[in-house]
């Protein structure tokens, strides 16, 4: 009678696997959470310039000197927070408003074309961001003539494409017998919005929410093309203005990253328990 188990190593290799796994995933995570922590600790350096910045993973001393200089190396400081909020709040509520009007029509809505209109639409979110630039820049300058406006850096984000497929993707999942009950009770579609559809979307609303505010807070490319005067750049457009001919103000320049980054992290920790149950929105039916 033979004494070999075959099932004998399997618990050893079932945990050099977890090991090897783990070591894989810890080292993804310190490269994604290294940029953050040199960021943040650079911000602490003396405001020299970026040639006698002494560069080191653990700083010698600690000082808050950067953020002083940041607060006033420019009357227009405060104003560059306050245009980021300002664009990036007001397209978050438009493409949350918007957008869930839209997938809910694409979802609950029978009318003449829908699939052909929500097919143009996926086409178009197929289109390169970079591709619809300068077409946009001709017609908000040369012919809106708003530029250096804050219509002009909310009108294009009002609402996109791909919050669009994500409010209908996951209204599509709500059962219509509910629909029809609001509508039997004598609803019209704006109280069937109102009070059944977004109370039962809000997963799907935050995550927009999120997305939207920090991808709007962090553009630099469309404000930086259509603002020519320093009262009207955002936060990522006025730390340029810490980069002269000659040299660079690292450390200022951290300091004020690192408070751009402030809006954004209390963002998603307050609503990260919807961002975490709908960042699978769609993935998944039934």
């Amino acid at each position: 009678m033979s004494l070999y188990n075959p099932h004998a190593g399997r618990p050893q290799l079932r945990l050099a696997r977890n090991t090897i796994l783990i070591a894989i995933l810890l080292v993804f995570a310190l490269a994604t959470l290294f940029p953050i922590y040199y960021m943040i600790i650079s911000s602490f350096g003396e405001p020299v310039e970026a040639g006698a910045m002494d560069y080191r993973l653990i700083p010698g001393s600690f000082s808050l000197e950067s953020y002083k200089f940041f607060f006033e190396f420019s009357e227009y400081t405060y104003r560059w927070l306050l245009n980021s909020l300002i664009v990036a709040t007001t397209v978050m509520v438009t493409n949350v408003l918007f957008a869930s009007m839209a997938g809910y029509a694409f979802s609950k809505i029978k009318f003449k074309g829908r699939a052909l209109i929500f097919s143009l639409l996926l086409i178009a979110m197929m289109i390169p961001y970079q591709v619809t630039q300068v077409p946009l820049y001709i017609l908000i300058v040369n012919i809106f003539h708003i530029q250096n406006t804050y219509t002009a850096l909310i009108l294009p984000g009002l609402v996109t494409v791909y919050n669009i497929f994500l409010a209908k993707q996951f209204m599509s999942s709500i059962p219509n017998e509910i629909l029809e009950c609001a509508k039997i009770e004598g609803c019209n579609q704006f109280q069937i919005y109102f009070r059944i559809i977004i109370p039962l979307s809000k997963t799907v609303l935050a995550v927009m929410a999120i997305l939207t505010f920090m991808d709007n807070w962090n553009t630099f490319f469309w404000p930086f093309l259509v603002t020519n005067s320093m009262d009207m750049q955002t936060i990522q457009v006025g730390l340029k203005n810490f980069r002269f001919a000659n040299t660079t103000y690292f450390a200022p320049m951290m300091a004020g990253a690192t408070i751009s980054a402030l809006p954004m992290f209390i963002l998603f920790f307050s609503l990260q328990k919807y961002f975490l149950e709908g960042v699978t929105v769609g993935a998944v039916k039934g």
